[in-house]
């Protein structure tokens, strides 16, 4: 399948209001942000959109504003991220019906499959729907590792696209190189190992912090892209330790303090997650507030 997947693509956050309701203006508003700071494409419901914290229906009733709202402009993804593989194919073709133009898809939540269970699940949710798929790996957080001979495997479904990396091991990115060839578009899906991924072949980028510093976010990305990586490195020298918080078990709780901070939603999340607070707090707000103090510019890299 051809699909135009490339650069940036935010993990987008939902956004709340204080009884915890889903706040869809609020949510608009803050895509239209990072719209207008030229990302490539959107992927709701993963991990920092808080998929698994949305009821089902709420989860469809996202997904449908989202698409009214962007219009085309560009690409809208969704995060399946389900707990049975016959729920992840019912959500993959309600999605589909949503008007999505691809998924992101996990292995089942909970149950730490093996190859042979995981690459059942995959297949069962591809053939649920006609949209192409971005398999999401990310063992540190989902205790299922996809290795390169897996995705070797897949290959044959024409449906499996792409692929997002957050194994934490920037070497993934050259074994599947290996193994697979350019048979899927790589992303790096690790905030904090984007400049290394981008040098090794990955032709885009699954972030988090994007959703609180789009326009930097797309600065560092375009001077990768130009190859100058003199400017580059300055660049995500500052970002790193922002992009830290990416790679932390709060990290919902950290970008959505960040998109406050910066004036472009709230920090507020469903329970079981709760905001921050104390001496974690203090620790947080310095690494954000010292990286809106010293923001890069483009004429100033």
């Amino acid at each position: 399948m051809n699909v135009n997947w490339h650069g940036v693509l935010p993990a987008a956050t939902t956004q709340f209001n204080d009884d915890q309701s889903l706040n869809l203006p609020a949510t608009m508003k803050h895509l239209d942000a990072m719209i207008e700071a030229g990302i490539h494409g959107l992927i709701m419901l993963g991990t920092v959109g808080e998929n698994c914290s949305l009821e089902y229906h709420e989860k469809i009733e996202l997904l449908k504003a989202t698409v009214n709202h962007v219009n085309g402009r560009i690409p809208v993804l969704t995060g399946v991220a389900e707990y049975t593989t016959a729920l992840a194919c019912r959500f993959a073709a309600d999605a589909e019906a949503a008007g999505v133009d691809g998924l992101m898809v996990l292995p089942a939540m909970v149950y730490n499959s093996d190859a042979r269970e995981t690459v059942a699940h995959f297949r069962a949710v591809a053939a649920a729907s006609d949209l192409p798929i971005m398999i999401y790996n990310n063992p540190v957080s989902y205790k299922v590792d996809i290795k390169p001979e897996t995705f070797a495997e897949m290959a044959d479904e024409p449906k499996f696209v792409a692929i997002k990396e957050s194994s934490e091991d920037v070497r993934r990115i050259t074994d599947i190189k290996n193994v697979c060839g350019d048979r899927y578009l790589l992303f790096s899906g690790v905030d904090d190992l984007v400049l290394e991924s981008i040098m090794l072949g990955a032709i885009g980028w699954v972030s988090g912090l994007v959703n609180a510093f789009p326009a930097e976010n797309r600065l560092l990305w375009d001077l990768a892209m130009e190859g100058n990586y003199e400017a580059a490195v300055k660049v995500y020298r500052w970002y790193t330790p922002l992009l830290h918080l990416d790679t932390h078990p709060k990290l919902v709780q950290y970008i959505k303090l960040a998109v406050q901070e910066c004036g472009l939603g709230t920090e507020l999340t469903r329970a079981p997650r709760l905001p921050i607070i104390g001496e974690e707090r203090d620790k947080v707000l310095k690494i954000i507030r010292d990286g809106i103090r010293t923001r890069p510019v483009p004429q100033n890299v």
